[in-house]
């Protein structure tokens, strides 16, 4: 019997292709792993411009005074981690309920103010912005100008920071994020669920909020500068109920649209599927609607991506790209190349794979493999050329018979 095996230029020569078709209607969600994969360190170390979960905590807890730092300690003893998803979620609860009462030295106030601190923190370490030059997040933007489309790239994001919008700026790249006006924008879900725009302006949808929105004295969320406290939907348990306000359910449900939307493909980087209420409704969409597919473009080993494959071990329309297998139409198996599917494919190849492993989990490679495929000129343009040459050389060939 023979083992099965999936064979990645088989799928990355398909995928080439509908990258660069204009015809297709394409999604991306990023996560909280694209910034990762930014290194700013000068000194031949790595320093990722925002770091991971497990970076963001250090950061955080080293910026919080002794006493509060002690009270954290405390907190992370009661939850037994020291995620600070977690922790946080526990001292949001303990200022809503205890009132009075002491717990770890902390009363209710003193507990809102360790939430409102650690929140602060987290927001000055996402308030990074791009290197200068080439980067991920540019030759995003250079994948989606390279391309005259019929529909409009949707970018949906779990992230707070403005790395998405300094990209398009930096090339003028119109865009629209469900906010309108200038001084003092304000949100728009009649525009968002219309969807009319032409087709060169970028959808950019930030679906757990900004470090520039702001609550004004109405209590409606607002696009500024972000001088003001943000109302980003930080990790906690809170984080379920605040996506159903507005603006965060007309975003939710701009992603449900997109995928109930025939023929749509999103591509998911840098995203965990740990975030339970996101990867329900993606869940709910790709069984609701089989003529879309999402394709999550992982990290890791096939065994430490669980969540991502839960959903493709019973979704046939979800494939799942690990760095030593893949799950596609619910079923698992390592990778292992074939036979070239065009001439010059090893130079593609170098793109998505190198040292027995495949490369486009990591942002940095993904988007490198996109803004590659821009204008159809990896796959098409290459077989063009052979095709182009191969004819001269059967004319040459003839020419020099005739000759004889």
């Amino acid at each position: 019997m023979v083992d099965t095996v999936h064979n990645p230029d088989q799928y990355m020569y398909d995928l080439k292709h509908i990258l660069t078709s204009g015809k297709k209607k394409i999604g991306i969600l990023i996560g909280a792993g694209a910034p990762v994969s930014i290194n700013v360190a000068t000194d031949g170390t790595w320093k990722s411009l925002i770091p991971d979960i497990a970076g963001l905590t250090e950061i955080v807890v080293a910026n919080l005074n002794k006493t509060e730092q002690s009270v954290y300690a405390n907190i992370k003893n009661d939850v037994g981690s020291n995620n600070i998803e977690l922790i946080l979620s526990r001292i949001r609860s303990l200022s809503e309920v205890i009132g009075n009462t002491k717990i770890h030295g902390f009363d209710a106030t003193g507990f809102e103010g360790l939430s409102k601190k650690i929140c602060s923190e987290i927001k000055n370490v996402v308030s990074k912005q791009l290197p200068d030059g080439e980067n991920p997040f540019s030759n995003l933007i250079s994948w989606i100008n390279g391309i005259n489309r019929e529909h409009a790239v949707e970018v949906f994001t779990t992230n707070y920071d403005l790395l998405l919008e300094e990209a398009l700026e930096r090339t003028r790249t119109p865009y629209f994020d469900g906010f309108s006006g200038s001084r003092i924008a304000f949100f728009d879900p009649s525009t968002i669920s219309t969807n009319n725009l032409p087709a060169r302006w970028v959808r950019l949808w930030k679906l757990h909020g900004s470090i520039n929105w702001s609550k004004n004295s109405n209590g409606e969320i607002t696009r500024s500068a972000g001088s003001d406290d943000g109302t980003m939907v930080y990790p906690s348990h809170i984080k379920y109920d605040q996506t159903q306000a507005a603006p965060f359910s007309a975003l939710f449900e701009r992603l449900k649209n997109f995928l109930l939307e025939p023929d749509s493909l999103l591509l998911t980087a840098g995203f965990s599927f740990a975030d339970a209420h996101i990867t329900n409704k993606l869940d709910e969409c790709l069984a609701a609607n089989g003529s879309s597919a999402l394709i999550a473009f992982q990290y890791k080993n096939l065994d430490e991506e669980t969540p991502a494959l839960k959903i493709a071990s019973r979704r046939p329309n979800m494939s799942v790209y690990c760095k030593n297998g893949a799950t596609i139409n619910g079923v698992s198996a390592p990778w292992k190349l074939g036979e070239p599917p065009s001439k010059n494919w090893h130079a593609i190849r170098g793109e998505y794979w190198h040292n027995e492993s495949f490369l486009l989990g990591d942002f940095l490679k993904f988007t490198k493999f996109l803004a590659g495929s821009r204008g159809g000129k990896s796959v098409a343009i290459v077989e063009l050329v052979n095709a182009v040459a191969e004819a001269l050389a059967e004319k040459e060939h003839e020419g020099n018979k005739d000759d004889a």
